[in-house]
């Protein structure tokens, strides 16, 4: 694979090549390219530390047992036990450097949408409108039962692909409690700890920088809603479907980096570094 590297520092915030649909690539992993794919990033993520993520996994089918003081620990406790239940479906990551510009693999700018297996329509709990909407934006489980990635395997990998257990990366999400609570599941192969704080830890231990907008959007006047309503607030444009992982990881790196550039200091961006949305720290605020 030739990877395109060194883009001029002029070309901050993606005007070098501008990104469009005919020169953006979804590099679609599967069981049987996953090696390969993981492999491409381990070479690159020293150059691009930047990690936007998105998951797309069956909806919110439980709430927690019990009677809770804390709305945080309500609202963890609800993330547990739909995490502990529920099986991923599908991770969108897109790379970039500190500019927001993405590794250009041949011609093609690239983001990357792992395919997974563990999810069953006929056995598995899901929330059918959120199932209704992955069929509806295009995911094929029939693919996803014959080809997809065991999430095990994948967690293994995950390990030493340089992704993780760095402080050198940045991972860019939007209201990512759980994004993370299914990543941590698949790194650990165990059940969510079951308290907030040992979530917490374990966060830190795996991902020590993270960047959640829908707990920056908190900071700034003017700014509400999903994804979508905060990236058409920034005028940024989303290239590829609604709904499906690796689009919405690259819109959410984009909006990041508008966000980021427009709105924060250095300090500020700093300070808002390890907080979640609606958890942990968040949460104890409200």
């Amino acid at each position: 694979h030739r990877i395109s590297r060194g883009h001029p520092r002029a070309a901050a915030h993606m005007s070098y090549i501008p990104l469009r649909d005919d020169n953006l690539h979804t590099r679609e992993v599967w069981e049987g390219n996953l090696d390969e794919e993981l492999a491409i990033i381990r070479d690159i993520i020293g150059e691009y530390p930047y990690v936007a993520m998105d998951t797309e996994f069956p909806g919110v089918v439980a709430r927690p047992v019990g009677n809770y003081k804390l709305q945080s620990e309500f609202q963890y406790q609800s993330l547990r036990c739909n995490v502990d239940m529920l099986k991923l479906i599908q991770l969108g990551l897109t790379l970039t450097d500190a500019d927001g510009v993405l590794p250009m693999i041949g011609n093609h700018y690239c983001m990357w949408q792992f395919n997974f297996r563990e999810f069953s329509l006929k056995e598995d709990m899901y929330a059918q409108d959120s199932i209704e909407l992955l069929k509806h934006s295009g995911i094929d489980f029939k693919a996803h039962a014959e080809r997809g990635i065991d999430v095990l395997r994948f967690g293994e990998l995950l390990m030493v692909s340089g992704v993780v257990l760095s402080d050198k990366v940045r991972w860019v999400t939007f209201h990512a409690g759980y994004d993370f609570g299914y990543l941590l599941k698949l790194l650990t192969c165990c059940p969510l700890p079951s308290t907030e704080a040992e979530f917490f830890h374990l966060l830190g231990l795996y991902f020590p920088r993270i960047y959640d907008m829908k707990y920056m959007m908190k900071l700034k006047d003017g700014y509400h809603g999903g994804l979508s309503k905060l990236a058409e607030q920034l005028d940024v444009a989303r290239i590829g479907p609604q709904h499906q992982a690796g689009s919405d990881s690259l819109l959410t790196a984009c909006a990041f980096f508008e966000l980021a550039r427009t709105k924060f200091s250095r300090e500020e961006l700093g300070n808002t570094c390890g907080i979640l949305y609606g958890l942990g720290v968040d949460a104890e605020g409200e």
